[in-house]
């Protein structure tokens, strides 16, 4: 870990610098010495470097969606050319410049990351180690070396001996509780993180391979935490924690206010629209408008829980415009419920097995039509009518066969019976 981080020591200056300043305006309130001046110092340096990410959080949720969206004709390449390695590629190609999307841009909040948590984890190490660094000198080293969290110090980690931590002016027990509760607080928010994204704000309705990479991630970046957290120092924890705490609430915030279509979040979200559309009988913000209008926009395209939404404001007596804006309309009103008895008195559309049997059945009771089309209207006339000589070698098409008289012996008529000759009238 040491060989990585020395490779971020480029940022080392940086990120100590940022450091200091907090410690300078912290220690004035909670004293220079104190855990608490040196864990906000960590905390507020956190909140800063997201501040400075969330242009390519929003990039990586518009590329995460689009990604979702892609995954069927992502496949159906892959499909069609999976003897074509190049084509496949070109054709993937192809369709990210078509659509704007970057595979890349879903990472990019971890990539722009991980050099300042490099960095930290040097500037902690070598305050462990009792080297200054960047512009910590050996006052601030001796103060950070003082601070302690909760009875463990900045520096120390899970696996240090007694020994190292003894001199760093704590005890072992103290440190193995502390890390282990933050380890243990640091994958639960991974997890839940995660698996709020995948249950939430997911369409559902399109099962595809991306989500079983994500339900994956989701049990796998917990457990890698828990793994490696105890070779992290104290303040290194504090800082992982605070950072997956903020990622946490920032994605339950874009879930609420900007799901995904077609998701569980979405059907959330547009009740709540919904509500408060019927309650004021307009739409109260831009932002809401806007959303209005893209769902308007779609027409034939939109998904259940839109078409829901747009026949819930109908039946309320309300008509979604196309620029956003919502007008009563009894008309509508009257065709939602009209579309609604109809789909109540509709009968249960059949099984496949069950329409064949049926077919099956009537096409054995049904009696066998006249053949000549001459006259069809008349009934049948038979060789057995007075005048006409019978034809005792040729025997009817209908004639039922020597199963279908054992079947009428036993009470079942099948098919035209034959009538009985004149004399044994």
């Amino acid at each position: 870990m040491d060989t990585i981080a020395s490779l971020f020591s480029f940022i080392t200056t940086p990120v100590s610098w940022v450091i200091v300043q907090f410690h300078s305006l912290y220690g004035m309130i909670f004293g220079p010495d104190t855990g608490w001046a040196w864990g906000l110092s960590i905390v507020s340096l956190v909140v800063l470097i997201r501040i400075c990410l969330i242009p390519l959080f929003v990039k990586q949720i518009k590329s995460t969606r689009n990604m979702q969206v892609l995954q069927p004709k992502m496949k159906a390449i892959q499909e069609r050319y999976k003897n074509d390695k190049q084509r496949q590629s070109e054709e993937m190609m192809k369709l990210y410049k078509e659509t704007g999307t970057n595979p890349l841009s879903s990472c990019l909040p971890i990539l722009a990351q991980s050099p300042f948590f490099f960095a930290l984890y040097h500037v902690l190490s070598s305050i462990a180690s009792g080297k200054t660094i960047g512009v910590i000198n050996q006052g601030l080293l001796d103060s950070a070396r003082q601070a302690h969290i909760f009875g463990a110090p900045l520096a120390a980690k899970f696996m240090d001996s007694s020994e190292k931590v003894a001199s760093l002016n704590a005890s072992l027990t103290d440190v193995r509780v502390v890390t282990a509760i933050m380890i243990v607080m640091m994958s639960a928010s991974q997890f839940y993180t995660q698996r709020q994204l995948m249950t939430k704000n997911v369409d559902l309705t399109v099962k595809t391979p991306y989500m079983q990479q994500q339900k994956m991630l989701m049990y796998i970046f917990p457990l890698i935490f828990a793994v490696t957290g105890v070779n992290f120092p104290v303040g290194v924890l504090v800082y992982w924690l605070t950072t997956n705490v903020w990622t946490m609430g920032q994605q339950m915030y874009v879930i609420n206010q900007n799901p995904t279509p077609g998701s569980k979040a979405q059907d959330q979200y547009l009740q709540r629209l919904l509500k408060s559309i019927t309650s004021h009988n307009e739409v109260r913000s831009r932002r809401k408008r806007t959303i209005v209008q893209a769902i308007v926009a779609k027409g034939p395209d939109r998904n259940d829980n839109e078409r829901k939404f747009v026949t819930s404001l109908a039946k309320a007596g309300l008509a979604a415009q196309p620029d956003g804006t919502v007008i009563k309309s009894d008309t509508a009103a009257a065709e939602a419920e009209s579309g609604a008895a109809a789909r109540r008195h509709q009968p249960k559309r059949q099984t496949k097995a069950k329409r064949q049997a049926a077919a099956a059945q009537s096409g054995t009771d049904k009696p066998e039509q006249p053949k000549d089309s001459e006259d069809a209207g008349e009934p049948a006339k038979t060789s057995l009518q007075k005048g006409e000589p019978q034809d005792t070698k040729s025997k009817p098409s209908g004639t039922p066969a020597a199963g279908s008289a054992r079947q009428a012996k036993s009470g079942q008529r099948k098919g035209q019976q034959r009538p009985k000759h004149p004399s044994k009238k």
